[in-house]
């Protein structure tokens, strides 16, 4: 709380000191289109962080329930194969259900690279099983060695190659997000130093008529600070809910066919996108403080 009261005595404080400094029209321009441009980004950013997370969540659950279970054999010993693994599995601990895939289940599967006319039945191609596991789960090893022994021909994949990769990309996805969120908040602060010190520059004349009736550089840094501070604010507004509009409007994951989740905020997320415009005017009150104390020690 120690950290916001400065804040909120910028944001609240003596309008006196604000009217005493003439405005300057280039720099609420820059510093309200800076805000609004950022925030803008920091919505899609946000809200691209959390849909990775989801998609590799689910993903990842999806994943972890199921396991697949491919019999290579010869056409004469595929059926006789694919009943003895099942009976394997029906006497696994930790395995809830398993069933043999159809054809057509399997021509499903392969259409998105080898189209809808495939002829499967003419094919080699290998019997698969979903397996599904309860809640305590099965012994990979000890099934593997079962398999071994008693069908041959039987792979079993339980996805561990297949999360690993994406439980990794996830957490690039995310760092890049952060990392995009602190480089908007960096430019957003060098834009409104930059503004504030080029008010700063074109109130000088006001800056020392006021030094000469007694006024102190924190009473007319105070002027700036709260400018500056509700710029940031009212730009971020515009530009957040531009964005949560823009984000609202993107295709959700059932037209993407279940391959992408949607980018959007869903339930809590939306907090994330409401503390936005609070950050921003955090992220502009401390730019404009540091450039106005430090140019006015400068032209003390």
């Amino acid at each position: 709380m120690a950290f916001f009261s400065p804040l909120i005595r910028a944001v609240a404080g003596d309008k006196d000191a604000e009217r005493s400094v003439p405005p300057t029209g280039f720099t609420a321009w820059l510093t309200l289109f800076t805000a609004s441009a950022m925030a803008f980004l920091a919505i899609f950013a946000l809200a691209l962080s959390l849909a990775t997370e989801r998609l590799a969540d689910r993903w990842s659950e999806e994943l972890a329930r199921t396991a697949t279970l491919r019999i290579s054999a010869p056409e004469d010993q595929i059926a006789t194969q694919t009943a003895a693994a099942l009976r394997v599995l029906e006497t696994t601990s930790g395995v809830a259900s398993a069933r043999a895939l159809t054809a057509d289940e399997q021509r499903a599967l392969l259409e998105p690279w080898f189209g809808p006319d495939l002829p499967i039945e003419t094919l080699p191609i290998p019997q698969l099983i979903e397996i599904v596991e309860d809640g305590t789960g099965y012994d990979a090893t000890g099934l593997r060695a079962r398999l071994q022994a008693e069908v041959p021909g039987a792979v079993l994949d339980d996805h561990t190659r297949w999360r690993a990769p994406l439980i990794s990309a996830a957490n690039r996805l995310r760092f890049l997000a952060i990392a995009s969120i602190i480089l908007i908040a960096g430019s957003m602060a060098a834009m409104i130093t930059l503004a504030a010190r080029a008010a700063l520059a074109a109130n000088v004349q006001v800056i020392r008529v006021l030094r000469l009736v007694g006024a102190k550089d924190a009473y007319i840094a105070s002027a700036f600070v709260r400018r500056f501070t509700l710029r940031a604010f009212n730009g971020a507004v515009v530009g957040a809910v531009v964005g949560a509009i823009s984000v609202l409007l993107m295709p959700s994951d059932d037209l993407a066919g279940g391959f992408l989740t949607g980018i959007a905020f869903q339930g809590t997320d939306w907090l994330w996108a409401v503390a936005v415009p609070p950050f921003a005017a955090i992220v502009g009150f401390v730019a404009t403080r540091s450039a106005a104390l430090r140019t006015l020690r400068e032209k003390s």
